[in-house]
This record gives structure tokens, sequence and C-alpha cells, in this order.
């Protein structure tokens, strides 16, 4: 599924920092709330499980940017307000979450992640590209902007 327009207006998807819902909204609209537990609407990284994850891949109808991330790595840190200005600029068009590989390590696991951190992207349910690295500004946007439609 792809952005669509209802009545001449286009529409995205933000997921929920707070309850994880996927969200369609406005693109560009200010203040729209999650339908299901009405927490503001952002378009900022939530942090996902491993069945969030997958639940959020096979459903997004916009791409998801995966930071595959830990508490403790510097260049995960560095790299977490670049991802955060991007789900900005890009909410509705993407969605950007954050999956703790000390915590969550199945999907990690799948990939093959052996470094942290690591982008992927996945778009109508099918993994696009997975790589290492601290990606920020500029070399951040050129990762993502392939996959935006």
């Amino acid at each position: 599924m792809s952005n669509g327009t209802v009545q001449g207006t286009v529409m995205g998807a933000l997921r929920c920092g707070a309850c994880g819902g996927v969200n369609r909204v406005e693109m560009g609209k200010v203040g729209a709330k999650c339908g299901r537990c009405q927490a503001a609407l952002t378009g900022a990284p939530a942090e996902v499980d491993d069945d969030q994850l997958e639940r959020l891949i096979a459903t997004s109808p916009v791409p998801v940017l995966v930071d595959f991330w830990a508490p403790w790595c510097g260049p995960c840190r560095a790299v977490a307000p670049h991802l955060a200005s991007l789900a900005g600029a890009q909410a509705g068009r993407l969605i950007v979450v954050k999956v703790n590989t000390d915590v969550h390590q199945r999907v990690a696991g799948r990939l093959n992640v052996r470094s942290i951190p690591t982008l992927a992207v996945w778009r109508d349910g099918e993994l696009r590209v997975a790589e290492a690295g601290a990606r920020m500004g500029p070399a951040l946007q050129a990762f993502i902007e392939p996959h935006l439609r």
C-alpha cells in the first residue's frame, strides 16, 4: 500500500511512540493524535520489540527504517538525533523505529547483524537494504532516499 489521497488530501502513516499503533494521517497535519491511545503523533522514532517490528513491517503502508542499536554504543547515540530529525522531516512518508539489540535479538539475528548501529529498510514487507555504520545528515538522507515513494 502506498501513500494515497483522500478527496485531494495526501495521506501518510505515522507510528505512535506511545502505543506503537500505525496511524494514517494527512501529511503535514499539525496536532494529529493516535487513533488508539490519543497521544500526540510526532514522527519521532519509537522503540519496538521483535514482535512489534514484524507486525509493523508486514502492515506498514510506507517504508520502515529500523535502527538496530544498543544503549552503550557511542556511534548509536551519535546517530539518534539525526534519526529523530529524519523521522520528523519524513513523517507520513517513512516510519523510523529503534530496536535495542541487547534486549531484542530475534530480527537482528535473522539479519545477521554483527555491528551496530545497523540500519535496515523494509518496504512492502520486504527487506530492501541493511548496512552497518553510523550515517548522519546528508549520508542518512542519501541512504533512505531510494526507498521513499
